[in-house]
C-alpha cells in the first residue's frame, strides 16, 4: 500500500482555513473513493482529480485509490 499526505488550504471566501489530503493506492480493481465530503461534490472532484493528474503528465494508476481530505466539516 502507498500512502501520501499533504497539507493544503481550502478557499471559504476570504478565510483559507487549513485541511490536510491523504492518498492511499492499494491493490485491487481500479476505483476512486473520495471520502470528507458531500456526496454531490464528490461525484464532480472525481473526475476534476483524474483530469489535473493526467493534464500535469502523470500516469493514472491502476490501483484502489482512496482520498481523504479532512477535516469533513467544512462546506
Amino acid at each position: 500500500m502507498r500512502f501520501a499526505r499533504v497539507a493544503s488550504r481550502a478557499q471559504l471566501g476570504l478565510d483559507a482555513p487549513p485541511i490536510w489530503i491523504e492518498v492511499h493506492l492499494t491493490p485491487g480493481l481500479p476505483a476512486v473513493n473520495v471520502v470528507g465530503m458531500a456526496e454531490s461534490t464528490v461525484r464532480e472532484s472525481k473526475e476534476r482529480v483524474r483530469s489535473a493528474i493526467i493534464s500535469s503528465g502523470f500516469k493514472w494508476p491502476d490501483s484502489r485509490i482512496t482520498i481523504n481530505l479532512s477535516p469533513a466539516e467544512l462546506p
